[in-house]
C-alpha cells in the first residue's frame, strides 16, 4: 500500500519544517495555495488529513469546509493559525473543522489527529450518503489485543488487566455516559479518554481537554464557562469557555479532584442540565457535551474528607475505568519498550535496535514509579545513547551500570574530531569564507526554521520589517531557493 498523504493549504514556509518528520513517519506531504488546487489534489491523491491556514492570501477556508459537507469521504480539516481566538475557533468548529490549533505545527500533535488507515479508501467524488447526521459507521478494529484504534490513539497491551479496560471502553464509547478514568500518574488516562472520543459518534467533533490542577479557581471558572466583557478587571471582551468550544464533542476534565468545591457545584449543573452561565453573564448557554474526567487520587477517600462533592462523584462515576499500573501489566513492559524504541528509532533516523537479555530483565525487575510515561522517556534516552545498539542496561542511566573504557574512548575520539574542525581564528577569516549576503541569507532562513515559518515572528527576531523579510524571500525564490 502506498504511503498516506497529508495536505497542507498554506504558505510553504509556514509548514516546510514539519515535512521531514512526516517523511520519517512514512507519510507524504502535499501543498496547495488555493481552493481549486486543493480540491484537485484531493481528487487525485486522496489525502487522509488536511491542515488549512485561514490567513493564506486569496483563500477562503470556509469555502473548503462547505465542500467537505457536500462530498462523502472528504478528509478531516484542521485549522491552524498564528494568532487564534475563541470566536474564530467556534466559527470554524461549528462549520465542520476537525480541530483548531495555534501554531507551531509539531509532529506530537499531528500524530494524534491522523485518522486510522482504512482497508478501502472512499472516493471523494462520490455523493454524500443518506446516513443521518451524527451517526457514523463503527470504527475498524484489530483482532489482536496488542494495539487498538490503529493509526491514531494506540493502546498497546496484551495483559488481561488492559484488555478488560479496553473492552469496557469500547462498549460505552458510543454512549453519552460520563466516564471517570482513575489510575496512577503516567498510566495513560488522557490516552484512554482520546480513545473513547475516537470510538464514539462524536469523533468528527471537538475534543477539548483542560487540567483542573493548573489554574486557580477564578481562572478555571472563566476557562470552563467563559466570561462577558467587563465581568472582572482585564475582561476586555467576551470569551467563550471550553464547554462552548466542545459543543457537540467531548470535554476532558483532567485531575478533577483538584477542582474547588464552589466550582464543583457549577460543574454539577452542567452535567445535570447541560447549561451554564458565563462569568458576568445573564443569558443561559445550552451545550451538548460528553464529559470525561480523570484523577490520580483515591476519589472516594477525597469525598470522605469532604474535599469533593458526593453528588458530583456519583454523577461522574457512571462508568468507572480503573487503569492498572505498569508493574501490574507483566510482559506488557517489554512490549511497550519495543514499541517506543521503534518509534524513536524512526524519529531519529536510526536502524532497528534490540535489547540485550540483561536489559530485558532489568525492564521487568524495575518498579516503574512513573509508569508508561517514565518508560517512554527512558526508551528515548536509551535509543540516543545506544546509537547502533544493542540497548544495554547502562544506556538507561539509572545508576546500575557504568560507562566502560571503550565508551569513554569513543567520546574522546569524537571530541578530537570536533576539535580538528575548529572555527576560524578571527572575524576577518570568517568574513573571508562567508560573504555578507550569504550570512544574511542563512540568518533569515534560520529564523524561519526556528519560528516554524512564521514571518512576523521571524522578522521580529531579525529586527526588520515583515515587508523587508518578504522582499528578501522573493529574491531567494528567484534564485531557485525553496522558501
Amino acid at each position: 500500500m502506498s504511503a498516506r498523504t497529508v495536505l497542507f493549504i498554506a504558505e510553504p514556509q509556514s509548514v516546510a519544517a514539519v515535512f521531514p518528520t512526516l517523511k520519517e513517519a512514512g507519510l507524504q506531504a502535499g501543498l496547495a495555495d488555493n481552493l481549486n488546487g486543493a480540491l484537485g489534489f484531493i481528487r487525485k491523491s486522496h489525502p487522509c488529513l488536511i491542515f488549512c491556514r485561514p490567513t493564506l492570501q486569496g483563500f477562503d477556508a470556509m469555502a473548503l469546509l462547505e465542500q467537505a459537507q457536500k462530498i462523502d469521504g472528504f478528509p478531516p480539516v484542521v485549522i491552524f493559525t498564528a494568532n487564534g481566538n475563541a470566536e474564530e475557533a467556534t466559527r470554524f468548529l461549528g462549520n465542520g473543522a476537525r480541530d483548531y490549533w495555534v501554531e507551531p505545527l509539531v509532529w506530537d500533535k499531528i500524530r494524534l489527529v491522523l485518522p486510522p488507515e482504512p482497508a478501502d479508501r472512499p472516493n471523494p467524488d462520490a455523493p454524500r450518503s443518506a446516513t443521518p447526521q451524527g451517526h457514523r459507521a463503527p470504527a475498524a478494529s484489530q483482532a489482536s489485543g496488542a494495539s487498538s484504534a490503529p493509526g491514531r490513539f494506540h493502546i498497546i497491551g496484551r495483559h488481561d488487566a488492559v484488555l478488560r479496560v479496553l473492552a469496557l471502553a469500547r462498549q460505552v464509547a458510543r454512549s453519552r455516559a460520563t466516564v471517570l478514568i482513575s489510575g496512577e500518574s503516567g498510566t495513560g488516562k488522557e490516552m484512554f479518554a482520546r480513545y473513547l472520543h475516537h470510538n464514539s459518534d462524536r469523533t468528527d467533533k471537538p475534543f477539548v481537554a483542560i487540567n483542573c490542577a493548573a489554574l486557580p479557581e477564578h481562572l478555571l471558572e472563566s476557562e470552563l464557562f467563559g466570561h462577558e466583557k467587563g465581568a472582572f478587571t482585564g475582561a476586555i471582551s467576551r470569551k467563550l469557555g471550553k464547554f462552548e468550544l466542545a459543543h457537540g464533542g467531548t470535554m476532558l476534565l483532567d485531575e478533577i479532584t483538584e477542582m474547588d468545591l464552589g466550582l464543583q457545584a457549577k460543574l454539577l449543573r452542567v452535567l445535570q442540565e447541560s447549561e451554564f452561565d458565563r462569568v458576568g453573564g445573564v443569558e443561559t448557554v445550552s451545550v451538548d457535551v460528553r464529559v470525561l474526567a480523570t484523577t490520580n487520587r483515591d476519589i472516594e477517600n477525597v469525598v470522605r474528607e469532604g474535599k469533593f462533592r458526593q453528588d458530583l462523584f456519583y454523577r461522574l462515576n457512571v462508568i468507572p475505568l480503573k487503569l492498572p499500573s505498569l508493574t501490574e501489566r507483566g510482559d506488557d513492559v517489554t512490549l511497550l519498550a519495543e514499541f517506543f524504541v521503534n518509534k524513536f528509532c524512526a524519529t531519529y533516523g536510526l536502524g532497528q535496535l534490540a535489547f540485550t537479555e540483561s536489559a530485558k530483565q532489568w525492564l521487568m525487575d524495575y518498579d516503574w514509579p512513573g509508569n508508561v510515561r517514565e518508560l517512554q522517556n527512558l526508551m528515548e534516552r536509551a535509543v540516543l545513547l545506544a546509537g547502533t545498539g544493542p540497548i544495554q542496561t547502562r544506556h538507561f542511566l539509572m545508576g546500575d551500570e557504568q560507562w566502560t573504557p571503550d565508551d569513554l574512548a569513543g567520546v574522546s575520539a569524537d571530541q578530537k574530531a570536533a576539535s580538528e574542525a575548529a572555527p576560524p581564528a578571527s572575524m576577518d577569516e570568517a568574513l573571508s569564507v562567508m560573504p555578507l549576503h550569504e550570512m544574511e541569507k542563512r540568518l533569515i532562513l534560520k529564523s524561519l526554521e526556528e519560528t516554524t515559518g512564521n514571518r512576523t515572528r521571524a522578522a521580529e527576531l531579525l529586527g526588520i520589517s515583515v515587508r523587508t523579510l518578504r522582499n528578501k524571500l522573493n529574491e531567494y525564490k528567484l534564485q531557485g531557493i525553496d522558501v
